[in-house]
């Protein structure tokens, strides 16, 4: 494999003489459960600034159904919980940072229920779902299935009654500003005021995933893994990035957005029939259904090759109606839109891309390898997953550690008495202006080729194809000076397929969501450790 391409460090031109300037305590960059709960702990003594690329609630976390794992039901406890999470990471979690999060998180659901938030209760007392690698019943819901979008809701009007805290919508990143491995703020552009340059004593970075690498995935249309381009251009560490978490049950319909059958369904009682009307996991593993998400997607997988069929279908007709309506309304209406009853029909399913594990390196008080930045959500790689995310801790890693990312970041903004004053710089990238790209097809290629080769399943000649196609784009495409975000996210979304492509080829054994099918077996001795990407 070709070394690893070394991108410019400016995706555009700016001179700090001539540009317009903004400044601010803390510079939160998006706007999901982490970034929402960093900004909000940072305010009690900082001023905090909030930008985000589209409107404040476009985010995975809206998106989320499942829930928040939580050890607050009588028989679970913190040991129950920490054991399932080390198994499913398969030897690469941290075992320190499971614990850490998993021991605040009943503090910070509890908090958010102080908030407002409305999770689902029968008789005045929290209702617990089994989901698929859990041995207990501990994961809570809101609003039968869209657990996302209530934690997501609360935390908004938490921010709006906050005079401490600004909110920019519709504001994109484009660049960390760095100067000797200290970040000093971000580049941004809007569509009506252009490019401005935003000045922080401390800045956090909570901008999610990159599902938007692959052409099948669960993540809306901002997840194109902006914040993990800028950080790697800006000199941080990134790791584990081989490892991209699959959702098995995403709907499969000609037409229709990969929406999300959230895991809960299984474990409601939702078994998976291949075409022929087979149930088929429990050849797979001993827990059928609720296997760990990497086993059911391998077996999805197997069993759509073997019946040479484009997807298999989630059966989920012997749950009593009304359970199932109140339980599951969001599916409900999705599902019916497009003429399913899934009281009476077949869902049609297919895995997708889902969740980012690996991403920004962070140690347990969300800092990166660059000072003064910190990262925190999806965006980071904090240890707690390991080889494979457990269902419904990513919500629960987002409330704990954007919550620790904010106390830090405020602690050491309080630390500077100096006031904020630009940096003298002039970045010329000297990249051509002059493009003849037609940047959506780029994108599409990218997309399709990411999930051939960088799938579910990896191979050697697969993955050098993949680099082999990447670099190729590279050359035409990471020398231009784009002057809007479709150019930025495509520049972004490249590089990102190339670090998940280079840490998929060195992996070379099957851990986690990581398989190799030349090499399918997980080897301790040479692979339990994680890659660390750095420019």
């Amino acid at each position: 494999m070709k070394k690893r391409i070394v991108p410019k460090r400016y995706l555009i031109s700016f001179d700090t003489r001539t540009h317009s300037h903004l400044f601010t305590d803390i510079l939160v960059v998006g706007s999901g459960v982490a970034g929402l709960s960093a900004a909000i702990q940072a305010s009690n003594h900082s001023s905090v600034l909030i930008i985000t690329k589209d409107k404040i609630d476009e985010n995975n976390t809206t998106y989320a159904q499942g829930g928040v794992a939580v050890v607050l039901s009588p028989g679970d406890n913190i040991s129950k919980h920490k054991k399932d999470t080390l198994t499913a990471g398969q030897g690469l979690c941290n075992p320190a940072i499971v614990s850490k999060i998993i021991s605040e998180g009943p503090k910070r659901v509890q908090e958010m229920i102080e908030w407002g938030a409305e999770f689902d209760k029968e008789n005045d007392h929290l209702i617990f779902t089994q989901e698929g690698g859990h041995g207990f019943p501990r994961i809570i819901r809101a609003l039968g299935d869209s657990t996302g979008r209530e934690v997501e809701n609360t935390l908004i009007r938490r921010i709006k009654k906050n005079k401490n805290i600004k909110v920019f919508e519709y504001t994109y990143a484009i660049d960390l500003i760095t100067a000797d491995n200290f970040c000093h703020g971000i580049a941004v552009w809007h569509p009506k005021k252009g490019t401005t340059l935003i000045w922080a004593k401390q800045t956090i970075l909570a901008t999610g995933g990159c599902g938007q690498v692959y052409r099948e995935t669960t993540n809306p249309g901002v997840a194109t893994g902006d914040g993990l381009a800028m950080a790697y251009r800006a000199g941080a560490a990134l790791q584990d990035m081989e490892f991209v978490q699959f959702h098995p049950t995403t709907l499969y319909i000609a037409g229709a957005v990969r929406f999300l059958i959230t895991e809960t369904v299984r474990g409601e009682g939702g078994i998976l029939l291949n075409k022929n009307g087979d149930r088929f996991m429990p050849k797979y593993h001993e827990k059928a259904e609720l296997a760990p998400r990497d086993v059911v997607s391998q077996s999805i997988l197997k069993e759509m090759r073997e019946t040479g069929n484009t997807h298999v279908y989630l059966d989920i007709r012997h749950i009593p109606r009304k359970r199932l309506f109140t339980r599951f309304p969001k599916i409900k209406e999705i599902c019916e839109s497009f003429g399913i009853d899934i009281s009476k029909d077949l869902i049609p399913v297919r895995p997708s891309a889902h969740y980012m594990i690996g991403g920004i390196k962070v140690n347990r008080l969300s800092m990166t390898t660059v000072k003064h930045l910190y990262a925190c959500g999806e965006a980071a790689c904090t240890g707690m997953h390991g080889a494979n995310r457990l269902g419904s801790n990513s919500l629960l890693e987002g409330l704990v550690m954007g919550n620790i990312a904010g106390i830090e970041a405020c602690k050491s903004a309080q630390g500077i008495k100096t006031n904020l004053t630009p940096l003298s710089m002039n970045e010329t990238p000297g990249a051509s202006k002059i493009s003849w790209l037609d940047l959506e097809d780029i994108g599409d290629s990218l997309k399709s080729l990411m999930w051939r080769n960088v799938g579910i399943e990896r191979n050697e000649k697969r993955l050098l194809q993949a680099e082999e196609m990447i670099d190729m784009w590279c050359k035409y495409v990471m020398d231009k000076e784009f002057s809007n975000p479709e150019g930025w996210e495509l520049q972004n979304m490249l590089l990102v397929a190339s670090l998940i492509v280079s840490s998929a080829y060195k992996r070379r054994e099957s851990r986690g969501v990581h398989h190799r099918t030349d090499y399918p077996q997980t080897d301790d001795i040479h692979w339990k450790k994680h890659l660390v990407l750095k420019k």
